[in-house]
């Protein structure tokens, strides 16, 4: 662990031999590796212990809502399940349907019957599903067995059939009711069903009911980080020192000044070794005296007005990952000026999640801060083998300390623009410059005693 420049304690849950944690925002401030290869875990007497970094796991909440359908029976002569085509079906100007009418084609000495149900779940939920059927009843019916089909549709034109079923209900003397009542079938979203009998003996049921599922997709906790800038190539250019290990995938700007529209371009620079031949004019001699040359990544704009009393900004741009040591950030449109010189460039990423073996002593330490180090990090599969997503979602979360400086027990503050290197070499500069002029001085008093020395031997 000492070979490594910051740590944190990592605590488990009592009993959790396995855990996980989000990797927390200061790994990836003071990391030296792009792929996070300098972390490392260890338990208290130093022994490493295994680990794995992984994308967060995909979590979603599931939520169950039962739709009461509207029932429109279709009456006619001929009972049969084809037809259900021939009909009229009138509906409103947002879908809702209003009638169902049986057309011609029964024999005068017929009697009419129930032909099959057309039914209306109303407009589909957003990210909405529907996996079953639920049939109630009418009064006074207490046993009853048949086999239904059940077809769906969007536009009452084109129907696909999802599910055949026997729905049966049988009650006793004594009141209890054994009931088949349900029709399921993969989840699927549509707004009409209609419902025929292949056999057994057509009813109107007292009600339907849809169970609807929606599975909406969590978010991966974020992190983020604000970035001051300093002066560029020109006054209008921008620089903003990144952690290497950080893999933006959002960015935008806080401006420092109000109504204002900035149309920018951020990229990055690149050193000219590995500049394209064709920007170096494909004459290797001159590599050495060309400048870092500049690769815009995106064009857009950013904003911050006033209007009516209320402010309105611009927001976070998403774009594909992004790891570099520096932003460089140009306007458009060069001023020479720039109004916006303490505007702050925001980045966002989703932390890697970090799965580990609670084995050893603790407490247990994470430390990164490592020049050249390989990864020592294992696949998922061999740090937790076999278990499933729902099972690494369950795994006990662990709880991270505060970042500290390894050989020392102050807490070390975040900075995340790079202005702790700055100060540490400005106060180093400056206790070289006090050396240096001690030097001198002592240099010049130890002269002016020599002389002084010197003076009175000679006097008479």
């Amino acid at each position: 662990p000492q070979d490594y420049r910051w740590s944190i304690a990592l605590t488990p849950q009592p009993g959790a031999g396995l855990s996980r944690i989000s990797v927390p925002t200061d790994v990836y401030l003071h990391a030296r590796s792009a792929s996070l290869a300098d972390v490392r875990l260890f338990d208290a007497t130093g022994k490493p212990l295994a680990f794995a970094l992984t994308a967060p796991p995909t979590q979603s909440r599931t939520q169950r809502d039962t739709i009461a359908m509207r029932i429109f029976p279709v009456n006619g002569s001929h009972i049969g399940y084809y037809d259900l085509d021939n009909v009229d079906i009138r509906t409103g100007n947002d879908g809702r349907l209003l009638s169902v009418t049986a057309r011609g084609g029964s024999a005068h000495d017929a009697t009419p019957g129930l032909q099959g149900l057309i039914l209306d779940a109303g407009p589909p939920a957003k990210d909405g599903r529907i996996d079953a059927l639920r049939f109630t009843l009418p009064p006074g019916t207490d046993n009853y067995n048949a086999q239904v089909l059940l077809e769906a549709s969007d536009d009452l034109k084109q129907w696909d059939a999802i599910a055949t079923t026997t729905l049966n209900w049988l009650r006793n003397s004594d009141t209890q009711t054994l009931a088949n009542d349900r029709i399921e079938f993969s989840p699927r979203s549509f707004r009409y069903a209609r419902l025929s009998w292949q056999y057994g003996d057509p009813i109107t049921f007292a009600s339907i009911a849809a169970q609807q599922v929606s599975v909406t997709a969590i978010v991966p906790p974020r992190a983020t980080i604000a970035l001051k800038g300093t002066t560029g190539k020109s006054v209008d250019e921008r620089l903003y020192a990144t952690p290497i290990a950080i893999p933006a995938d959002s960015i935008g700007l806080q401006l420092d000044e109000g109504n204002t529209s900035m149309p920018v371009t951020l990229g990055v620079y690149h050193p000219a070794s590995e500049a394209p031949r064709h920007r170096l004019h494909l004459r290797p001699q001159a590599r050495a005296t060309q400048a870092a040359y500049f690769e815009p990544l995106l064009n857009t704009t950013f904003y911050r007005i006033s209007m009516d009393g209320k402010e309105r900004v611009s927001g976070d741009l998403s774009m594909p990952i992004v790891q570099t040591a520096q932003w460089v950030l140009r306007p458009q449109y060069q001023s020479g000026t720039n109004p916006n010189l303490n505007s702050v460039l925001r980045l966002g990423w989703t932390p890697a999640s970090l799965v580990f073996l609670t084995s050893g002593k603790g407490p247990y330490q994470l430390v990164f801060g490592k020049n050249g180090a390989t990864s020592a990090a294992l696949p998922l599969s061999q740090v937790a083998p076999g278990f499933t997503q729902e099972e690494l979602l369950a795994l006990p979360v662990a709880t991270a300390a505060r970042v500290v400086a390894l050989n020392s027990d102050a807490p070390v503050e975040k900075i995340a623009d790079g202005a702790g290197l700055r100060l540490a070499a400005l106060w180093a500069a400056l206790l070289l410059g006090v050396a240096v002029l001690g030097f001198f001085a002592w240099r010049l008093l130890s002269q002016m005693k020599q002389e002084q020395g010197s003076s009175d031997k000679q006097e008479p």
